[in-house]
C-alpha cells in the first residue's frame, strides 16, 4: 500500500540527520496521499539508519492504523489534527534541531533579520505555546499559531513544519535551522538590524512567484 509514497517518505528521513535536524531516533516525517487521503508516518523509536521503506505505518485521518507491524510515531495524532484543519497541507515533519529548539526553549520567535528568512518564510518563525505528546494537542498548537507561516517552533519541545509535499516541507526544517543557526549568532554580537514588513513581503512574494524554473 502506498508503496512510491514509503519509499519518498523513507528517503526524506534519511535528510533529517544529513542536515543535523536530528539525534538517535527523535523527529519524523509524515506525508498524506492526496488521492486515498491516507498517512504515512515513520514508526516509533526506529534508528534512522535503520528505516526501511516497509517499516512506515500507513494511518487514515481518523488515526486507525491500516496497514504496518510496528507502532507508528508517537506525534500520528498531531499530524493527523495539522492535516484534518489544514487541506493544503501533504507533508509534516518535526525536528529538535539546536539552535531553532533553543528559541522554542525560550518561548522566543525566531525574528526575521535575513532576506533569506523572508524569502522563505515571510516573517518571524512564530513559536506557539507548550504540549505534551502523545494527543492532538501538539497539532492544535501548530495550526493555532502558525499563520501564513510553514514553520512553528513549540515551546520547551522543537520545530513542526508543514508543506504541499514532505519534501517542501523537510527544505523547511532545513531552512529553519539554518536561519535559527544566524540569527542565533547574530544576537551574540549586538543587535540585528530589521527588516520592514513591506520589503518581507516584497522579497516573500518575489522568491515565491518570481525566483528560479518557472
Amino acid at each position: 500500500m502506498l508503496e512510491k509514497l514509503k519509499r519518498e517518505v523513507c528517503r526524506l528521513h534519511m535528510q533529517l540527520p544529513r542536515y543535523n535536524l536530528v539525534v538517535w531516533t527523535g523527529g519524523n516525517i509524515s506525508a498524506r496521499d492526496p488521492k486515498t487521503g491516507l498517512v504515512v508516518i515513520k514508526p516509533s523509536g526506529v534508528l534512522f539508519e535503520d528505516l526501511k521503506p516497509q517499516q512506515h505505518v500507513v494511518a487514515d485521518l481518523d488515526g486507525k492504523v491500516v496497514e504496518g507491524k510496528l507502532a507508528p510515531s508517537s506525534d500520528l495524532a498531531s499530524h493527523l489534527y495539522v492535516y484534518r484543519h489544514r487541506p493544503d497541507v501533504n507533508g509534516v515533519v518535526h525536528t529538535h534541531s539546536t539552535y531553532a529548539t533553543a528559541f522554542a526553549a525560550l518561548g522566543r520567535p525566531i525574528p526575521c533579520f535575513l532576506t533569506g528568512m523572508a524569502d522563505e518564510f515571510g516573517g518571524p518563525i512564530p513559536c506557539a505555546g507548550f504540549a505534551l505528546i502523545g494527543s492532538e494537542a501538539i497539532g492544535k498548537q501548530i495550526v493555532d499559531h502558525i499563520g501564513s507561516s510553514r514553520a512553528v517552533l513549540l515551546q520547551n519541545h522543537g520545530v513542526f513544519t508543514v508543506g504541499k509535499t514532505a519534501e517542501s516541507a523537510v527544505k523547511t526544517a532545513v531552512m529553519t535551522e539554518d536561519v535559527a543557526r544566524t540569527s542565533f549568532m547574530a544576537l551574540q554580537l549586538g543587535k540585528p538590524l530589521s527588516i520592514s514588513k513591506k520589503n518581507m513581503e516584497k522579497l516573500h512574494y518575489r522568491y515565491q512567484n518570481v525566483y528560479g524554473q518557472r
